[in-house]
């Protein structure tokens, strides 16, 4: 599957009382899909997944799956300590139609991570896991950073698409590009060389304008991820491969060759509904998660990122990466310089309150974060201010 472009790690609303204020996450993800990001990440770190209960998780990916437009890629976070865990809140996310599963390092258990560990949760994981499996690093938080060698010898699994690197380390991200060259698959995209998922491939095989909810032939996971594909995701709870008949799962599976939806065109492309493909080759795919760094990132290999300050500033993030995309170094540094000050300052010292502040301010629901996490003061609120003046998405 391609990955690349900006994509918003989106927060999740809440009323002041502290529930999920589900409106208001619908309105965000609809606004962020009308935007030029490539797509959204639901329970990242920026969406306070860590202090949401199950229930709640499964309630927020729902929600935002309803809401994000076909056109998006749709990553669900659903990392959790253990991998069991972590296991079943990637299936469900594949029922619901997510694109890609966003797993972080487990790290509470820090001493006993070594790679080893890190190497079988990973494995296990993406032995099972039913979407594509991104890892994501975020030492920031984890206090634990894992290394460039486990990352290139992990990009050989044939489930294991991608990273988001959140540590800031620009030459990490060169070495993990230079060490993974030697992994290659090929990727459905547009004529125009976007992204194509399976959740995009059922709404145009349907004719649907929406979502894609509409019941039409399915395509494997598989098919999409790549040719390096060895064997199929497995089915924890049975012991037994995926099939797609399974029932319930969110993923179309292309239609027969005869079928009327999916027909060969002329060349490579392929007319799935309303939608032309073609193949692309990709390979291990490096994003990023710090803006301030957006740009030398990308300079160093990385293909897009997932970033924090593109919730309150998507629109101004993509300008970085198509100028970079469009070979202008020159125009790409001056729109780098233009955010580094408020990217760092609010999207890393203040973090969720600061952010959810921003996104207020340009237009978005940001509302309360949930205790231990204040709000800010009026003093800060008008620096938050001030650095986004110029920013206004």
């Amino acid at each position: 599957m391609l990955l690349s472009g900006i994509l918003p790690p989106i927060t999740t609303p809440f009323y002041p009382d502290g529930n999920v204020y589900f409106k208001k996450l619908e309105s965000n993800v609809e606004r962020y899909s009308r935007t030029p990001v490539a797509g959204i990440v639901v329970l990242g770190s920026t969406g306070e997944s860590i202090m949401l209960s199950d229930s709640e998780r499964r309630d927020v990916l729902k929600s935002a799956r309803a809401a994000v437009a076909p056109n998006k890629v749709l990553i669900a976070g659903t990392g959790i300590e253990s991998a069991i865990e972590t296991l079943r809140l990637t299936e469900y996310a594949a029922e619901l139609g997510y694109d890609v599963a966003l797993v972080r390092t487990p790290h509470f258990y820090r001493k006993q991570m070594q790679p080893a560990n890190i190497l079988a949760f990973y494995r296990t994981v993406a032995d099972r896991s039913p979407l594509p499996v991104m890892i994501y690093n975020v030492p920031p938080f984890t206090a634990y950073d894992i290394p460039a060698e486990v990352v290139i010898e992990l990009a050989g699994h044939p489930n294991i698409v991608a990273i988001k690197e959140s540590g800031g380390d620009v030459e990490k991200v060169r070495k993990m590009v230079e060490g993974t060259k030697h992994v290659k698959r090929s990727a459905s995209v547009t004529e125009t060389f976007e992204a194509v998922t399976p959740r995009m491939l059922a709404a145009a095989a349907s004719g649907s304008g929406s979502n894609g909810e509409s019941g039409a032939a399915l395509v494997s996971v598989g098919a999409l991820a790549g040719a390096e594909s060895k064997s199929p995701p497995f089915d924890s709870s049975q012991g037994r491969p995926f099939r797609k008949e399974r029932e319930g799962m969110g993923h179309p599976q292309l239609p027969e060759p005869a079928a009327s939806a999916s027909k060969p065109s002329s060349g490579a492309v392929t007319v799935v509904g309303s939608l032309r493909t073609r193949q692309k080759e990709v390979g291990f795919q490096v994003l990023v998660g710090a803006a301030q760094k957006l740009h030398p990132s990308l300079e160093a290999g990385a293909v897009g990122a997932i970033l924090a300050f593109a919730c309150p500033a998507p629109t101004t993030c993509y300008e970085i990466y198509t100028a970079w995309k469009e070979g202008d170094a020159d125009l790409a540094r001056l729109k780098q310089e233009r955010i580094t000050k408020a990217a760092q300052r609010v999207g890393s010292d203040l973090g969720i309150s600061g952010l959810k502040y921003a996104l207020d301010w340009n237009g978005y629901y940001g509302g309360p974060a949930r205790l231990p996490l204040l709000p800010l003061t009026a003093e800060v609120k008008a620096e938050v201010e001030q650095l986004m003046a110029d920013l206004r998405n």
